[in-house]
Order: structure tokens, then sequence, then C-alpha cells
């Protein structure tokens, strides 16, 4: 994305990102920081076309996954992966690439969206304000994957794992998913450019499945609060990465989410596929990030 489409994409964020806890004197500009997408790694898609459409039955919930769900269950897992916008917003297309290249490995991902129900807004009144994503939003989508995995009719009727749910978000929807981490139902919580401050860290103590955490280095603004979260958890398993010269929307607006969109689907294809290929990325002698001189990587209690 160029830089005045993604600044633009950061102010119209900006007016909402209250909730996400920020520190005083975070500008546009500092939300908008990425990292160059010339020269940067391309996100690697998988095996599976993609195909995203409404949730079935539900205003408020988009759904993208394998086009094609022939080998489901039978040579290939179904996992879900719930995601939160930056910004906790409801919409914001320009995460669909990440989202999409998450899907592409074989995975149910799902987001918020605007309903679209409403009608055409009076000139004559002031505009309502845009709601805020909250962690119940994020849960209706698990709420309504496993209703698909049992609906008659439905493409999903027993193609999905429900045993294996990841959430995941951007800056305020990784607060989102830090939160829905307690949610018994969440295996996996995947954190991107945000983290707790110490007032919070008693949140970590609900949390209760493998944690990855990774933001965009000193460019960040949220770089010491996502170590400082990564160091604060001391009784899971959690994988800490910090890209060099990132910033703190990183790669999310990069062609199929770049980098980072990496990084998201190969964590949930070793934590729900057993893919020793993409666990390489994370644990070894050779540790992907771990030995990659544009990353920052350390870890507790994974094997």
């Amino acid at each position: 994305m160029k830089p005045t489409l993604l600044l633009a994409a950061a102010l119209s964020l900006f007016s909402t990102l209250c909730a996400a806890q920020l520190p005083p004197g975070i500008t546009p500009e500092m939300i908008a920081s990425a990292l160059p997408e010339e020269g940067a790694p391309r996100a690697e898609p998988g095996r599976y076309a993609v195909t995203a459409e409404a949730a079935f039955g539900t205003a408020g919930l988009k759904v993208f996954r394998p086009a094609s769900l022939e080998r489901f269950p039978r040579r290939d897992t179904l996992p879900v992966v719930v995601w939160g916008n930056g910004g906790c917003a409801i919409e914001n297309a320009r995460y669909a690439g990440f989202l999409q290249t998450v899907a592409s490995h074989g995975f149910l991902v799902i987001t918020t969206t605007d309903a679209g129900t409403a009608a055409a807004p009076d000139a004559a009144l002031p505009p309502a304000p845009r709601r805020q994503a909250t962690a119940a939003d994020l849960a209706a989508g698990i709420d309504w994957a496993l209703r698909e995995n049992e609906r008659a009719g439905s493409p999903l009727r027993g193609k999905v794992n429900t045993q294996q749910v990841a959430v995941m978000g951007q800056s305020c929807g990784g607060r989102l998913s830090l939160e829905l981490g307690a949610d018994p139902r969440v295996s996996t919580i995947g954190v991107f450019n945000m983290g707790l401050q110490p007032a919070q860290f008693d949140q970590l103590a609900k949390l209760h499945g493998p944690v990855l955490l990774i933001n965009g280095h000193e460019r960040d603004f949220m770089f010491g609060a996502s170590k400082a979260t990564f160091e604060a958890i001391n009784t899971l398993p959690v994988f800490y990465g910090a890209r060099h010269g990132a910033g703190h929307s990183a790669t999310a607006y990069h062609a199929g989410g770049g980098e980072f969109a990496n990084v998201a689907a190969n964590w949930v294809r070793w934590q729900f596929k057993q893919d020793r290929k993409a666990s390489h990325l994370f644990v070894g002698a050779r540790c992907g990030l771990c030995t990659n001189a544009d990353w920052d990587a350390a870890a507790k209690q994974l094997k």
C-alpha cells in the first residue's frame, strides 16, 4: 500500500483507538508506520484457493475459507481462526489479503464486518458514531463456526475442527485476542503489535494456551508493551518476535498480508496441523525467526 493510502487508513481508525489504551502522544503517522513493501518478503499462500462470503444466517461476520472442501476432514483438518481488526474496527477490508493467506493453508477464518442492513443515512441527522468490535463479537465467530459444523445443509457440516480454535488480532484487535484467550474453547492466541500495561498483567493468568506475540520493533509504539507482556508470561508456552523496521502497521497491508501473514499462518499450521516445517520458524536449533537478522526473537516453554 502506498504511504499516503496507509496514512489515510490510519487516520480513519485513529479516533477509535482509545479503547486500545494507547499511551498519550500517539499520532496517525506512528500508527501508519510500516515495513516498506518493496524488497520485503512476500506472503506465501497455501495449496487452497479461497472464497470469501458473508456468514450464513448471521449479520456482522465474514468468512474466508478454502473454496473446495473435498479434502476435509478426510485428508486435512479445518481449524478455526477468528480475527480482530486494528483499531477494533468492525470493518476493514484492507486485512482481506492477510486473512486469505491464512485461509489458503486450510483454515476457516472469521472476522467482523458491517452488517450492511442499515437504511440510507438521513442527511439532516448527524452520522452515528462507529461502534468498535468487542471480544463478544469475536466470540460470536466461534459460536457461528460451531453451529455451521452441525447445521443441515451447511457446506461446512462435519468439516470444521471445533476443538482447534485460534483468536488473533492486530493492535486493538490483538487486545481482544488477549481478552478472549480466557474462553475455554480457544486453544491459542496471536497478538500482533499490541501488549498489556503492568496494571493489566493479571489478565494473563486467565490464558490457557500457547501465545504468539509479534511486533514491529522500535518503530512500533507497542514494542515495549509487547515485550513486557512476553516477559510477564511464565506458565504458558509463548513466542515473541520483533521485526526490525516494521512499525505498528508492519506488513498488514502488504499484498497477501506479507511477512506477518506468513508468521500467523505458520503458527496455526504448527499448533493445529502438526506441520513440522512450519514449526521450524519458531523452534529448533535453526529456528527461522531466531536466526533471521531482521528479527529479535525469544521463547519460553515451547517444544
